[in-house]
């Protein structure tokens, strides 16, 4: 591919025709061209170099006016900002609203209260080497919801009352504590935030061995799930 006798630049067309007026104006019968195109080239090549040096100054000009005008606005917002802090802070001396009316702000909303956390669900079920079950599932806790944290109850009879064996902050729970041989247990779980409590759930998990291998099955209101 031919490489361009001219980069396609604004430049590179100004200084293309700077080193070829004198060469082309001393030769110009010997290369076709008239004294007096020669001499326009000059002309339009003088201009062009004038608008493009006025073009990046101004240019300049606006890089430095703009890094002057982001400088004085940070400052503004930072002012803004401290004079917000100071406005609220007489609001919350004076009370009521009155001191946001005058400011022509917004009084802050009222926080709605956050709702009870979830009920969890899709529980799976891991068997460690060690022995240990590790116990993982979802939970939809509201917006804004902080500080959940877990309750696990667990029953090895069919029936009867659960006996609690611990807590998590986290969707997971590892049970150290279950009996050996057991073939099935039902776990409790509920979400508890400060004074509410979410609605607990319950799931069955049977134990057997399939293809050589401990397997555990949990039941939680439609088709079992095989957790290896």
């Amino acid at each position: 591919m031919a490489i361009p006798l001219i980069r396609n630049t604004n430049l590179a067309r100004i200084e293309f025709a700077e080193l070829h007026n004198a060469p082309w104006a001393a030769a110009n019968t010997q290369i076709g061209l008239t004294a007096t195109e020669c001499t326009a080239l000059a002309t339009k090549t003088t201009a062009a170099r004038n608008a493009y040096e006025a073009q990046q100054a101004l240019k300049n000009q606006l890089k430095a006016a703009t890094v002057d005008a982001d400088e004085k606005v940070r400052i503004l917002a930072r002012a803004t900002s401290d004079a917000l802090k100071r406005v609220r802070a007489k609001a919350g001396e004076v009370g009521g609203n009155s001191v946001y009316v005058l400011a022509e702000i917004p009084p802050p909303a009222t926080p709605s209260p956050v709702g009870p956390p979830g009920t969890p669900y899709e529980l799976k079920v891991g068997l460690n080497p060690d022995g240990t079950i590790k116990l993982s599932w979802k939970c939809a806790n509201p917006a804004g919801a902080h500080g959940t944290i877990y309750t696990v109850g667990r029953r090895t009879p069919a029936s009867g009352p659960f006996t609690q064996v611990g807590g998590s902050g986290t969707r997971s729970f590892v049970d150290a504590t279950l009996p050996a041989g057991a073939p099935s247990v039902t776990y409790q779980i509920q979400a508890v935030r400060s004074t509410l409590s979410g609605l607990a759930a319950q799931f069955t998990v049977n134990f057997g061995v399939s293809g050589g291998e401990a397997v555990a099955t949990v039941v939680q209101g439609g088709a079992p799930k095989l957790a290896a």
